[in-house]
């Protein structure tokens, strides 16, 4: 699968915003997005006027980047959100969130989505007791992840974990960290859901 390899403060840079996308680096003075803050490139510092397709174009792009989705996965997720009872932009939004990477990375196994796929590849998380290694996987309200038994003492989920408070646990999830386990108490609503995007411009660039 094709996947984006290149640096990833310059995702942030781009759309003029923290994403998180680097875990504790976005907390710190070291983030890009405070130390330079105007789109990467030649021409970074050059006034741009979008027009209303970029500027709905730059919405989607975001989102995408943020949950470290493909074009072909994103736009399976919108349809999918269009037969479904709702508001279409707050389903999308939702189906997303309630991905297995997603989640691991809410509860603090990991510190970023990217590494939270890669915990969920090598097998160290169960679902209600199996090993689940889907990245993609839909969680549903009740639904128990914790962290396997023999990988407890990876010193990267260790320090993650330690770190969660400091990152902020959604109110959706519920937490053991003495125990590497979590629970998904349910799907959020979009006003839990805080994220700096929105939505119902994806919408429209899709109903075009």
């Amino acid at each position: 699968m094709a996947r984006y390899i290149g640096a990833l403060c310059r995702i942030c840079r781009r759309e003029g915003e923290k994403l998180f996308l680097k875990g504790d680096r976005c907390y710190s003075e070291k983030c890009a997005v405070e130390r330079r803050k105007y789109p990467p490139g030649q021409h970074g510092q050059g006034f741009r006027k979008l027009s209303d397709y970029g500027i709905q174009l730059r919405e989607k792009q975001k989102v995408r980047k943020i949950y470290g989705l493909l074009e072909r996965q994103f736009r399976k997720y919108f349809h999918n959100a269009e037969r479904k009872k709702g508001i279409t932009g707050e389903v999308l939004l939702q189906l997303i969130e309630s991905r297995l990477d997603t989640m691991v990375f809410r509860m603090g196994f990991a510190p970023n989505r990217r590494r939270a796929r890669q915990i969920l590849r090598h097998g160290h998380i169960l679902v209600n007791g199996r090993k689940v290694n889907l990245p993609s996987y839909e969680t549903k309200a009740g639904d128990i992840l914790e962290v396997k038994e023999a990988s407890r003492n990876i010193p990267e989920i260790i320090d993650s974990l330690s770190k969660s408070e400091h990152r902020g646990i959604p109110g959706w999830v519920e937490v053991d960290t003495a125990h590497s386990r979590g629970k998904v108490l349910h799907i959020p609503s979009r006003d839990e859901i805080q994220l700096p995007v929105q939505e119902q411009l994806i919408v429209e660039l899709y109903s075009k």
